[in-house]
């Protein structure tokens, strides 16, 4: 990932900023830590800190916006990957709570047709007597 190009840069100090500059926003550091602050840019372009601080501002405040945005960027992620567990852990939590609702379904269905049972041997219905039959509706006038 190329942030800023090398084109139209004779200065070596320059060149090698923005190289350093590629290198941390890439997170392939040479020999820095890694960090994205003007220290750690300093260290990786192999040149004074001064160079940045006064000299090549303009390298330096465009390394600062753009670290800026890559820490967005992380935290975001970051955000991203505890919205992910959260969301996991509550799956987890409706799925064991629908799997108890569908025990707690079963066994009401079977003590429906438990006392459904009952009810037509103590009625002296058998089964087929007992079944549901709809009723004819009465017609409503219009309003």
């Amino acid at each position: 990932m190329t942030v800023l190009p090398l084109d139209g840069e004779h200065d070596p100090v320059r060149r090698e900023i923005i190289a350093a500059i590629n290198r941390l926003l890439a997170c392939t550091p040479h020999r820095s830590n890694g960090r994205l602050n003007v220290t750690q840019l300093a260290i990786e372009a192999d040149v004074k800190r001064w160079h940045l601080t006064h000299q090549h501002t303009d390298l330096k405040d465009r390394f600062q916006a753009e670290a800026a945005q890559e820490e967005t960027k992380r935290m975001k992620a970051a955000q991203t990957g505890d919205d992910l567990e959260e969301l996991k852990r509550q799956n987890a939590e409706l799925r064991r709570h629908c799997r108890h609702l569908e025990s707690r379904l079963e066994i009401y269905a079977m003590a429906l047709n438990q006392l459904a049972l009952e009810h037509a041997a103590l009625s002296g219905r058998d089964a087929d007597a007992a079944k549901v039959r709809t009723l004819p509706r009465r017609r409503q006038p219009l309003p």
